[in-house]
């Protein structure tokens, strides 16, 4: 972390004046306590949730009557760190109830018999899944982690199944995401999973098929920072499985343990090597870290193909030679854009729109603009999906593939980017606008829904939303397409990690190309996201 250059915003120094005006320190002294204070709050802002202190600047803190070491002060100085006290009390209420829950161990009887039935006996070779379910059923807090198509859901929906089977009384589960985007994603997963399972149907039935959003599981009060259900009011449910861990930031994760009712399990899926939420914390990776013997990762992929999986490989290894070599490898699966960048992404549209032509049905549309996906490190800038959607639209409209003129047109494909639950579209949902031919002609946005059902709408009723014939790599973080093209700017920026870049390259199946200059592409690689917090030493000292 960089203690001398930061660009902080109008909120930091807000917040840091407030601070320093109510300390009795010199001038000389508020000054570097100003200091300090926008830096803790512009890293706070920035996923961290503590900046490291010096001696000399401990003792200026606790001088200002605005620091103490454990008080009802606005800053708690720890271990040589400074927080701000709400996020240092979330990071010790967190590790204490994590704590909590793995010490309540689970008795559950003939464990071994039905993991023969569910995944076969035993054998020379491990069967990681296996094991993965053996410590979700033997303890009442586990993490199964693991990259795309590793099993975590195919896992998750054995581990259901087998403790609805071994419990003395049907247990109340609840399926959750931190999004709504990844909910339906999961929802979808367990319905298709649960067709394989080798238990009565009367075990089926006690598998939930719908899945929420933790906000809405916890019950969300917004603008407040306070839920529905806490330690005075818990979740009435027996078991809480969470998916996309990874994305699920230091606060929420906090609030969803303090609603878990006492005995209640909780499993967490996630890759650990993903990106980190956008808010503070990097709570799965410190799990994992602090709490090995609870934690399975799954390493065997089902779904990549060799070359992606080589290519994300080395990218999470920060071998950047090697990635660079693969890239450059002319292999069919992997590799490096030579064409004009607009005119190549153009024409990877032509599919969905001649279907779009020939009044094919919406699924086949709709499948088919998914075939392919540009993930941009960058919103705005050279190479940024600001940038590329504008460009894009504009090719498509000069060559007459779409409308000349108008916001909407047959073919718009747009990404909605504010939940509307009412309306069931959620952050990240993804629809085609197309003529309706049953509202005689009219432009309407059309979305896949469960069970081959189709949501439209009014375009005038939708949502905020935006183009997506590129989206940010962040946007997509759970997301699969057949083929991406990755686009990284000109010369580095402070957003782009080797994380960024693994979870890009993961969200394909078949096919990566990449926009790059080699420069960039080895700088990003060697940068490693490193967050602050102490979430990780303080479960391991609380346990000794």
């Amino acid at each position: 972390m960089d203690n001398n250059e930061f660009s902080s915003s109008r909120l930091d120094q807000v917040f840091a004046r407030f601070l320093t005006e109510r300390t009795h320190l010199n001038e000389a002294q508020k000054q570097r306590f100003y200091t300090i204070v926008e830096q803790l709050s512009f890293q706070q802002n920035h996923g961290h949730i503590c900046i490291p202190i010096d001696a000399d600047d401990g003792e200026l803190l606790l001088a200002s009557s605005m620091a103490s070491k454990n008080n009802q002060t606005p800053l708690i100085l720890e271990n040589s760190h400074l927080y701000m006290h709400r996020y240092w009390s979330y990071e010790c209420q967190l590790a204490k109830r994590v704590l909590q829950i793995v010490s309540e161990k689970s008795d559950v009887p003939n464990v071994l018999a039905a993991l023969d039935r569910y995944f076969g006996a035993t054998s020379d070779i491990p069967d990681c899944q296996r094991d993965a379910a053996q410590i979700a059923i033997t303890q009442s807090f586990s993490i199964i982690t693991g990259g795309p198509g590793t099993g975590k859901t195919t896992t998750v929906v054995k581990i259901l199944a087998l403790l609805q089977e071994l419990a003395e009384q049907p247990l109340l589960i609840a399926l959750a995401a931190p999004t709504g985007k990844a909910a339906m994603r999961l929802q979808e997963a367990i319905n298709q999973s649960k067709n394989n399972l080798p238990c009565p149907d009367e075990v089926l039935k006690q598998i939930p098929e719908t899945v929420s959003t933790l906000h809405r599981l916890i019950g969300a009060r917004p603008p407040s920072p306070y839920f529905h259900y806490c330690t005075e009011r818990p979740l009435p449910h027996d078991l809480v499985v969470v998916d996309e861990a990874s994305m699920v930031d230091l606060a929420l994760m906090s609030k969803l343990l303090d609603a878990l009712k006492p005995g209640a399990r909780l499993i967490l899926l996630g890759d650990k090597d993903q990106l980190a939420s956008v808010e503070s914390g990097a709570v799965l990776a410190d799990l994992t870290k602090a709490l090995p013997e609870c934690t399975l990762e799954l390493k065997k992929s089902y779904r990549f193909n060799q070359d992606i999986k080589q290519l994300a490989d080395a990218v999470n290894q920060q071998n950047a030679a090697q990635a660079w070599k693969i890239l450059q490898s002319d292999q069919k699966n992997v590799s490096c854009l030579n064409d004009d960048l607009i005119a190549f992404i153009a024409s990877k549209q032509m599919d969905y729109l001649k279907l779009i032509k020939s009044a094919a049905p919406f699924q086949e549309i709709y499948q088919s603009f998914n075939n392919f996906q540009v993930l941009c490190s960058n919103r705005h800038g050279a190479n940024g999906m600001v940038m590329i959607n504008t460009q894009v639209e504009q090719y498509l409209r000069a060559s007459g593939d779409i409308d000349k003129l108008g916001e909407w047109y047959t073919g718009r494909p747009i990404m909605i980017t504010k939940n509307n639950a009412a309306m069931h579209l959620y952050n990240g949902d993804i629809g085609i606008c197309l003529s309706d031919p049953q509202s005689d002609g009219k432009l309407m946005l059309f979305f896949p829904g469960s069970d081959d059902d189709i949501k439209k709408f009014i375009p005038t009723r939708l949502p905020h939303c935006e183009t997506v014939f590129a989206m940010t790599i962040h946007k997509s973080q759970g997301s699969e397409f057949n083929e991406i093209l990755i686009a990284l700017p000109p010369t580095m920026n402070p957003v782009l990690s080797k994380e960024l870049l693994y979870t890009a390259i993961t969200r394909a199946r078949e096919k990566v190309i990449m926009v790059t200059e080699k420069t960039v592409f080895e700088q990003t690689i060697e940068k490693k996201i490193e967050r602050f917090g102490g979430l990780e030493g303080k479960i391991i000292d609380y346990q000794t």
